[in-house]
Protein backbone atom coordinates (compact mmCIF):
# COMPACT_ATOMS: atom_id res chain seq x y z
CA UNK A 1 0.00 0.00 0.00
CA UNK A 2 1.41 3.35 -1.04
CA UNK A 3 0.46 6.50 0.82
CA UNK A 4 1.01 10.07 -0.33
CA UNK A 5 0.12 12.99 1.92
CA UNK A 6 -1.65 15.72 -0.04
CA UNK A 7 -2.46 18.05 2.84
CA UNK A 8 -1.70 17.84 6.55
CA UNK A 9 -2.85 20.61 8.87
CA UNK A 10 -3.65 20.75 12.58
CA UNK A 11 -7.17 19.41 12.09
CA UNK A 12 -7.32 18.03 8.55
CA UNK A 13 -5.48 15.34 6.62
CA UNK A 14 -5.86 14.42 2.95
CA UNK A 15 -3.97 11.34 1.88
CA UNK A 16 -3.88 9.32 -1.33
CA UNK A 17 -4.02 5.56 -0.74
CA UNK A 18 -2.78 3.82 -3.87
CA UNK A 19 -4.03 0.41 -4.86
CA UNK A 20 -7.20 0.40 -2.76
CA UNK A 21 -10.82 0.26 -3.83
CA UNK A 22 -14.24 1.02 -2.38
CA UNK A 23 -14.18 -2.08 -0.16
CA UNK A 24 -11.23 -0.99 1.96
CA UNK A 25 -12.01 2.70 1.77
CA UNK A 26 -15.55 2.19 3.11
CA UNK A 27 -14.23 0.14 6.04
CA UNK A 28 -11.61 2.77 6.83
CA UNK A 29 -14.06 5.65 6.50
CA UNK A 30 -16.63 3.88 8.68
CA UNK A 31 -14.08 3.16 11.38
CA UNK A 32 -12.91 6.77 11.37
CA UNK A 33 -16.49 8.02 11.70
CA UNK A 34 -16.88 5.93 14.87
CA UNK A 35 -14.06 7.89 16.53
CA UNK A 36 -15.13 10.51 19.03
CA UNK A 37 -12.82 13.24 17.75
CA UNK A 38 -13.40 12.74 14.03
CA UNK A 39 -15.90 15.25 12.72
CA UNK A 40 -15.81 14.08 9.11
CA UNK A 41 -14.19 11.35 7.07
CA UNK A 42 -14.72 11.05 3.33
CA UNK A 43 -12.97 9.62 0.34
CA UNK A 44 -13.08 10.45 -3.33
CA UNK A 45 -12.39 8.10 -6.23
CA UNK A 46 -12.68 9.84 -9.56
CA UNK A 47 -12.45 7.99 -12.83
CA UNK A 48 -9.64 8.94 -15.19
CA UNK A 49 -12.01 11.13 -17.21
CA UNK A 50 -12.25 13.63 -14.37
CA UNK A 51 -8.73 14.97 -14.31
CA UNK A 52 -6.70 11.79 -14.23
CA UNK A 53 -7.06 10.83 -10.55
CA UNK A 54 -7.64 7.10 -10.17
CA UNK A 55 -6.43 6.46 -6.62
CA UNK A 56 -8.69 7.18 -3.63
CA UNK A 57 -8.06 10.30 -1.59
CA UNK A 58 -9.12 10.09 2.06
CA UNK A 59 -9.89 13.31 3.93
CA UNK A 60 -10.17 13.39 7.72
CA UNK A 61 -11.32 16.42 9.73
CA UNK A 62 -10.89 16.27 13.49
CA UNK A 63 -12.37 18.13 16.44
CA UNK A 64 -11.27 18.96 19.99
CA UNK A 65 -7.62 19.40 19.02
CA UNK A 66 -7.20 15.79 17.89
CA UNK A 67 -4.40 15.04 15.43
CA UNK A 68 -5.86 13.57 12.21
CA UNK A 69 -2.79 11.41 11.63
CA UNK A 70 -3.17 9.87 15.09
CA UNK A 71 -6.87 9.24 14.38
CA UNK A 72 -5.92 7.49 11.14
CA UNK A 73 -3.37 5.37 12.99
CA UNK A 74 -5.96 4.43 15.63
CA UNK A 75 -8.52 3.51 12.96
CA UNK A 76 -5.98 1.30 11.16
CA UNK A 77 -5.15 -0.45 14.45
CA UNK A 78 -8.87 -0.97 15.14
CA UNK A 79 -9.37 -2.53 11.70
CA UNK A 80 -6.35 -4.78 12.26
CA UNK A 81 -7.73 -5.91 15.65
CA UNK A 82 -11.21 -6.61 14.25
CA UNK A 83 -9.72 -8.54 11.34
CA UNK A 84 -7.61 -10.65 13.71
CA UNK A 85 -10.67 -11.34 15.88
CA UNK A 86 -12.65 -12.45 12.82
CA UNK A 87 -9.81 -14.71 11.70
CA UNK A 88 -9.59 -16.26 15.17
CA UNK A 89 -13.36 -16.82 15.31
CA UNK A 90 -13.30 -18.43 11.88
CA UNK A 91 -10.39 -20.71 12.85
CA UNK A 92 -12.20 -21.71 16.06
CA UNK A 93 -15.39 -22.49 14.17
CA UNK A 94 -13.54 -24.56 11.57
CA UNK A 95 -11.72 -26.61 14.21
Amino acid sequence: MELRVIENTEDELSIEIAGEDHTFMNVLKGTLLEAENVGAATYDMNPEQSGGQTEPILTIKTENGADPLEELEAAAADIRDKTAALTDAFDDAAA
